[in-house]
C-alpha cells in the first residue's frame, strides 16, 4: 500500500467505509496515524481491522484533527460534515488528496489526471494500456479500478493514471498533475452543484492545481471546454478530427473513441512515448467492460454492451459508431429528452424501450418516425431485438439512463445483457 511519513502522528477521520475508505484506513494506520472511522452501515464498520476509534465525525469534537477523509459518494452540499468540519477549521479531503500529500515520499514518477463528463474511463484505461505496452510501470486508479492508497507504489519512472470525478476534485487541494486532461463537459450531477457553472468550475480546478510548465490537454468540442482551454494558456487542444487510422483500432470505433484516442495520443507524447509504441497500444487496446463492449456475434448480428452510457450525451456517439442499430434504451431517466442522440437517429433501425423511461423514450422515437417495441425488461428487449435484427446489423444496449430502477448499477445491467445474449440460440 501507499504510506507516507507525512501522516505519522496525525489524527484523521474517515467517513464512508467502502473500498476506498477501507484502503484509506489501512494506509493511514500503516503510516503511523490515528484514525477515527465511521459508516452508518454496521456491516461496513465490521470490515475495519486495526486500532481505530468508531465515531461519526459529523457529531464529535474535531479539535486537533488533520483532516476528514470523505467518500466521493457523500453529498457535501447536503451532508452535515461539511459545516461541522468547517466550524473546527478542519479540511474535508479525499483519498486522492492523501495520495497527493504522499507523493514527495514516493519514487520519482508522473501523474496523469483525467476528468470530464463522458469518456474519462475509456481514456484512462486507454492511456494506461498504451503506457504498459511501452513498458512504462503504470498504475490506474482514482474513480476506476482499485483504491489508489491500497496499491503498492510504483518504481522510479512509473506513471499513475487517475480517473477523477468532479466529486473527487472538489475535496482535493494539492494534486499537481504532470498531465491534466479534460474530455468534455455536459450537464450531469447537477443535484450536487449550484447549477451547471458550479459543475464546470469543479472540473476546471484540476488545471488550477497544476504548476507552471505542466501539461494541460483539453478536448475542445464543446463550448464549456473551449472556455476552460482559453483560460489556461499553453493548453494542447484536441479534436476527434485529429485522428486518422481509426479503422485499425477494433475497440476504438465511433466518434467518441476518436476523441478518446486523440487525447491518449497527446498524453503519451507528453510522457515521451514513441509513435510506434502508441500505435501498437491503440491497435491492441481491448476496451472496457460495459463501454462499447463487443459481447457476441450470432447469426451475423453483432451484440454491443454499452451499459455505461448513463445519459443521452454518452449514448449519442455510440449510435454514431454503427450504421444499422437495434437500440435498447431506458432505465431511470436523467432528462426528459434524447436531443443529444437525435443527430444519429438515422442509424437506428428500431428502438426497444425498458424501465421507467420506456414510455417517454418510446414516444420520442415514434415522433421521430422510428418503429418502437416497448419491451419493459432487458431480457425481453434482447429477445425482441434479436428476433428483428438481420445479418450485418447491430443490437446495442446503450440506455441513456441510470440503472437504478431495475438494477443495482450499470455493471449489473451490462452483465444481465451479456447473459441474455448468451442465452439466445446460435
Amino acid at each position: 500500500m501507499i504510506t507516507s511519513p507525512a501522516f505519522a502522528g496525525r489524527h484523521y477521520a474517515v467517513l464512508g467505509l467502502a473500498r476506498s475508505g477501507l484502503a484509506t484506513v489501512e494506509a493511514l494506520l500503516a503510516s503511523g496515524a490515528r484514525v477515527t472511522a465511521w459508516d452508518s452501515n454496521e456491516a461496513a464498520r465490521a470490515k475495519v481491522t486495526g486500532d481505530v476509534t468508531f465515531a461519526d465525525p459529523a457529531t464529535i469534537d474535531l479539535t486537533g484533527f488533520a483532516g476528514i477523509v470523505v467518500s466521493p459518494g457523500v453529498p457535501l452540499n447536503r451532508h452535515p460534515i461539511a459545516g461541522h468540519a468547517a466550524s473546527f477549521g478542519v479540511p474535508v479531503i479525499s483519498d486522492i488528496e492523501l495520495f497527493a500529500q504522499a507523493r514527495a515520499s514516493l519514487p520519482a514518477h508522473k501523474v496523469v489526471g483525467i476528468t470530464g463528463t463522458n469518456g474519462k474511463s475509456t481514456t484512462t484505461a486507454l492511456i494506461t494500456h498504451i503506457l504498459e505496452t511501452a513498458s512504462v510501470p503504470t498504475l490506474m486508479g482514482g474513480n476506476i479500478g482499485l483504491p489508489i492508497l491500497g496499491r503498492d507504489p510504483l518504481p522510479a519512472g512509473g506513471a499513475y493514471v487517475l480517473e477523477l470525478s468532479s466529486y473527487q476534485i472538489d475535496i482535493t487541494q494539492s494534486l499537481d498533475c504532470d498531465v491534466a486532461v479534460l474530455t468534455n463537459i455536459t450537464p450531469d450531477h447537477l443535484d450536487r452543484y449550484d447549477g451547471f457553472t458550479g459543475y464546470a468550475a469543479s472540473k476546471e480546478r484540476l488545471f488550477d492545481m497544476q504548476s507552471a510548465g505542466h501539461v494541460a490537454i483539453i478536448a475542445v468540442e464543446d463550448e464549456p471546454s473551449r472556455v476552460i482551454a482559453a483560460r489556461h494558456p499553453g493548453t494542447i487542444a484536441v479534436r476527434s478530427s485529429d485522428i486518422a487510422g481509426q479503422e485499425a483500432w477494433p475497440a476504438l470505433q465511433g466518434p467518441h473513441n476518436a476523441q478518446n484516442a486523440a487525447i491518449a495520443i497527446q498524453v503519451a507524447r507528453a510522457l515521451g512515448i514513441a509513435n510506434d509504441a502508441i500505435e501498437k497500444g491503440l491497435r491492441s487496446y481491448p476496451g472496457l467492460p460495459h463501454r462499447m463492449q463487443r459481447v457476441a456475434e450470432k447469426r451475423g448480428v453483432l451484440f454491443i454492451n454499452d451499459s455505461k452510457a448513463t445519459n443521452a450525451t454518452a449514448t449519442a456517439p455510440a449510435l454514431g459508431a454503427y450504421p444499422k442499430i437495434h437500440w435498447i434504451l431506458g432505465g431511470l431517466p436523467k432528462t426528459d429528452d434524447l436531443d443529444d442522440c437525435a443527430p444519429w437517429f438515422g442509424h437506428v433501425v428500431a428502438g426497444y424501450t425498458i424501465g421507467q423511461a420506456g414510455p417517454m423514450f418510446a414516444r420520442i422515437l415514434r415522433e421521430a418516425g422510428k418503429p418502437v417495441t416497448e419491451s419493459g425488461t432487458l431480457d425481453q428487449a434482447v429477445a425482441d431485438a434479436a428476433a428483428a435484427a438481420r445479418p450485418g446489423e447491430v443490437v446495442m444496449l446503450s440506455p441513456a439512463c441510470a440503472s437504478f430502477d431495475q438494477f443495482s448499477d450499470y455493471e449489473a445491467r451490462g452483465d444481465a445483457f451479456r447473459r441474455a445474449v448468451e442465452g439466445l440460440p446460435l
